[in-house]
């Protein structure tokens, strides 16, 4: 992000900018963080799905369920890359 050249400027505005900044990126944390626990939910049903039947589709629910937790670990990681 860059300043503004009323942050250059004025202290005030700034202040008041960052503030806005640290906002948005703490909701922005809070819907990532909603987002995983939902995740964590489902990746939860799967393992219980998976050892309630065993059987050979299991192996397909597993690489579906480890696919799909790659994914979200690769678009945390992209979040993170990008905020900063």
């Amino acid at each position: 992000m860059a300043s503004t050249d009323i942050e250059k400027e004025n202290l005030e505005a700034h202040v008041e900018l960052c503030a806005e900044r640290y906002k948005n990126l703490h909701d922005r944390l809070d819907s990532l963080d909603t987002r995983m626990s939902k995740i964590e939910g489902l990746i939860a049903d799967i393992k219980q799905s998976v050892t309630a039947a065993p059987n050979e589709s299991n192996k397909a629910i597993i690489a579906i369920g480890t696919t799909v937790l790659g994914a979200m670990i690769g678009a945390v990681i992209t979040l993170i890359v990008h905020i900063k």
